[in-house]
């Protein structure tokens, strides 16, 4: 968690003195331990928030206008509430400034002015949810302020129909969900659908969760995502000859999968409704391996999945599957697979804590040797989702 103190220096140099407080509200980033590319398919994905991730400081102002600072970003604005709309040369403000547009939308408008300043821990572009830690930050921290009642779930939702709306990312909700409503040394079982959840307790004991950045940049709104999502609803059309209730492939089992994935007739689409189907079972299965406290057979599990991204929905790319590849060759580590939307971006892996640092020297070496590129470690405890951090500073 950042130094609220220093960070209250810099937002006083940005914005200069005032009677009023200073609020702080930290949103963490998240990782999806197992289940990717699920959310927008209706099924479960197993996320948890981490320990870092995103501070907000806020403070009201006189007039109708909101300050953007971040410590991360040169650039700052103060925009009228009156003057919400995206545009492409606001760059990460649109973020922010597009939960300020849809609060208003839902019903809670902002009433007054407030300088902000943004400060995150997280690696931007790295696939730990910068962007939806930023919205939920927002919601809650002004949704606060304001005096509105604040729901992490309609806040999560929010927050996701900000990134589809206003900046145009046709993201699932799990992002948003478990920056908002992570629990300390706990995953979320979420269905994505439905938005039923269960906080389920994740005790790793003398293992790691250790986050690889490939620090290779990649850039969601370009990537094959949306094309990837299509393929998946080909793939519902198809089975909808034999099963014309349903909407999203998360709707049907693996076994009835199996038994009808011929009526899918395009190869690559069957391949990408095979990795969802299938990537669904292993989030349930690792829900009863984690109950009985089995992590071997977690990491096993974690292995599978990236096997089936890489060559089944085929999300992972050369520098991916390069850090995954050096991680399993490391004694002491159970399981490691990408995660995130893929095409760069991190990878997860469990790690005995007497191994952290060989895996750190050992696969940054090789991966390096494989790609060119450097990359960063991040090892990672559990923490909680959006809360207040601190008043009147």
């Amino acid at each position: 968690m950042a130094d609220l103190q220093a960070l209250k220096q810099k937002f006083l140099e940005i914005y200069g003195e005032s009677a009023a407080p200073i609020a702080a509200f930290h949103a963490p980033g998240r990782v999806n331990l197992i289940g990717e590319h699920t959310d927008y398919n209706g099924g479960y994905v197993f996320p948890a928030a981490l320990t870092f991730g995103t501070t907000m400081l806020a403070r009201p102002r006189e007039d109708q206008s909101i300050g953007f600072a971040s410590t991360n970003m040169k650039l700052r604005k103060q925009i009228s509430i009156a003057d919400i709309a995206y545009t492409e040369e606001d760059d990460w403000i649109n973020y922010p400034k597009g939960i300020v547009r849809h609060l208003q939308l839902e019903g809670f408008p902002v009433t007054k002015g407030y300088d902000l300043l943004f400060h995150g821990e997280i690696p931007n572009g790295a696939g730990l949810s910068s962007s939806a830690s930023i919205e939920v930050v927002t919601a809650y921290g002004l949704m606060t302020l304001e005096g509105y009642p604040t729901d992490t779930v309609k806040i999560a939702l929010l927050a996701q129909k900000t990134e589809n709306q206003f900046v145009g990312v046709n993201c699932g909700i799990m992002d948003q969900f478990a920056v908002a409503n992570g629990k300390k040394d706990h995953a979320i079982l979420l269905m994505c659908d439905t938005l039923e959840y269960s906080h389920v307790p994740f005790q790793s004991g003398s293992y790691k969760l250790v986050i690889g950045n490939t620090n290779k940049r990649r850039g969601l709104v370009d990537s094959a995502y949306n094309e990837r999502r299509s393929q998946c609803e080909q793939a519902v059309v198809d089975l909808q000859k034999q099963f014309p209730d349903i909407t999203l492939l998360g709707q049907i089992s693996l076994a009835q999968f199996n038994e009808y994935k011929h009526l899918i007739t395009d190869e690559t689409v069957r391949r990408r409704a095979q990795h969802v189907v299938e990537e669904i079972d292993r989030v349930l299965q690792s829900i009863e391996v984690l109950k009985a406290n089995n992590l071997e057979a977690f990491g096993k599990l974690m292995i599978g999945s990236h096997d089936s991204l890489r060559d089944l929905y085929e999300v992972t790319g050369a520098e991916l599957d390069a850090m995954v590849a050096a991680a399993l060759k490391v004694p002491g580590v159970l399981g490691a697979r990408m995660t995130g939307a893929g095409f760069g971006g991190c990878t997860v892996s469990l790690v005995h804590e007497d191994s952290v640092q060989t895996f750190i020297d050992q696969v940054g070496k090789e991966y390096t040797e494989q790609t060119g590129l450097v990359p960063s470690f991040y090892v990672c405890d559990i923490g909680n989702g959006v809360e207040q951090v601190g008043e009147a500073l």
